[in-house]
């Protein structure tokens, strides 16, 4: 494993009438939420379209706030830019540091956004930022990209989840919030062990055993239902029906499953083992995986630090794009490399970078992406974007729109309309194929 650095932390605790679409219509209600914009039939149809592409979205993030000038925006030989060169890369006339040196022959794949303006530099709500595209309201609790994703991608009925969170390396990481959409889209967060919790069948109980109980279960509750035609009770068989598909799935998250020259292939830190787990959980179907590696927040010792990290993103980062490539995996997958935000160009008297939102970096590859593009830049220093500027939420619709869903599609929560991504927002279409 990865030796532990010396951490300088900013002291931040945030560190049709089917089966289905009855379901769908039956949670909703329950929720307070409908689908807005486009008449009903039509969504439904879209829906299924989408799930049958079989898309996905692999975040990669980075936990604590990288430093966009050891990444995609160096700035060597200026005051800011520290120690590092930049190397030219497989996209012509794109250079990124010296650290990234695998990711710089995959730049083909990749496309940068240069000019992140997004203004709050608070670890906890710039990532709820960052991952819902708005800042806070207290009259609405804003779902985060992974909940919509799972909501728009994921199937139902399918046995494996339609979400998963990794993130084991910190303590006082904030949860994924499903918001309004409540717990259905909720990830499975994993922060205490790679194994889901409480998903083993007890000891004792045979399998012919545990499935009798589960038909004995079903036939009751059914009568109930058809007695009295309650939604809470289909709500309720169905919540059953997913624990047994986890069941079933929890061999995902067996790393022993997979050739040992396969994790060698990823590297043996924690980082490089969830990346391998994300690619496994995409192959069985999972529409929306977060892996985290923390902790970027370096305001001391920033170019120590990075040197590590940034080796350690270079190498998984194309190891993961790699794979999913020669698995044909590569073309339904988009993969985004994000932060809450960047770092000071500034390089304070402890040798480190601080919190810094107003022009910073992220990437994105594989399905809907134009590979080897650049949108915006910044000044000489990095201290301001120069040319087009963006926020979270032409993230969020640029995301969103790559996978193949609307930014602009509604849900009703009440009475209100809420698009997906914030009114304004547009998606970044220089980057997208």
């Amino acid at each position: 494993m990865t030796r532990r650095l010396r951490q300088h932390h900013c002291g931040s605790p945030e560190h049709g009438s089917n089966r289905r679409q009855f379901l769908q219509a039956g949670v909703a209600s329950a929720l307070g939420v409908s689908l807005g914009g486009l008449d009903a039939a039509y969504n439904v149809a879209w829906a299924d379209e989408l799930k049958r592409q079989n898309k996905h979205v692999l975040l990669l993030w980075l936990a604590g706030g990288a430093s966009q000038l050891e990444t995609w925006d160096p700035k060597p030989g200026r005051p800011t830019g520290g120690p590092f060169k930049t190397i030219p890369t497989a996209a012509t006339g794109v250079h990124i540091c010296e650290l990234m040196p695998k990711m710089a022959k995959l730049m083909q794949r990749v496309a940068v956004v240069r000019s992140l303006d997004t203004r709050i530099a608070d670890h906890g709500t710039a990532a709820a930022l960052m991952e819902t595209g708005r800042t806070k309201e207290p009259a609405i609790q804003h779902p985060e990209l992974g909940a919509v994703i799972a909501r728009e991608l994921g199937d139902r009925d399918a046995d494996v989840p339609s979400y998963v969170s990794l993130y084991l390396a910190t303590e006082g990481h904030r949860r994924p919030d499903p918001g309004f959409l409540g717990g259905r889209y909720a990830a499975m967060h994993l922060n205490q062990s790679l194994k889901p919790a409480n998903i083993d069948r007890p000891d004792g109980l045979s399998e012919v055993a545990h499935a009798e109980r589960e038909d004995l279960r079903r036939f009751l509750t059914d009568r109930f239902d058809r007695e009295r035609n309650a939604p809470a009770i289909k709500g309720y068989n169905n919540t059953y029906a997913r624990v047994r598909g986890l069941m079933k799935s929890d061999s995902l998250f067996d790393l022993e499953r997979e050739p040992l020259a396969m994790r060698d292939r990823y590297g043996h830190t924690d980082f490089g083992q969830h990346a391998l787990i994300a690619r496994r959980l995409v192959e069985a179907g999972v529409p929306m995986v977060k892996v985290a590696r923390a902790w970027w927040d370096s305001h001391a010792d920033n170019f120590e630090s990075h040197r590590e990290l940034v080796g350690e993103l270079d190498h998984v980062m194309s190891t993961l794009l790699l794979d999913l490539d020669e698995r044909g995996l590569l073309e339904s997958t988009l993969v985004v490399t994000l932060s809450e935000f960047g770092r000071t160009p500034a390089i304070n008297k402890s040798v480190g970078r601080d919190h810094f939102a107003s022009a910073w970096s992220f990437s994105m590859s594989g399905c809907g992406v134009r590979g080897g593009s650049v949108h915006g830049k910044t000044d000489q220093d990095g201290n301001t974007v120069a040319d087009g500027k963006v926020g979270a939420g032409e993230v969020l619709a640029t995301i969103y729109k790559a996978v193949g869903i609307d930014p602009k599609k509604e849900y009703r929560v009440g009475q209100r309309p809420v698009p997906l991504a914030p009114e304004g927002s547009h998606p970044i279409d220089a980057v997208l194929a």
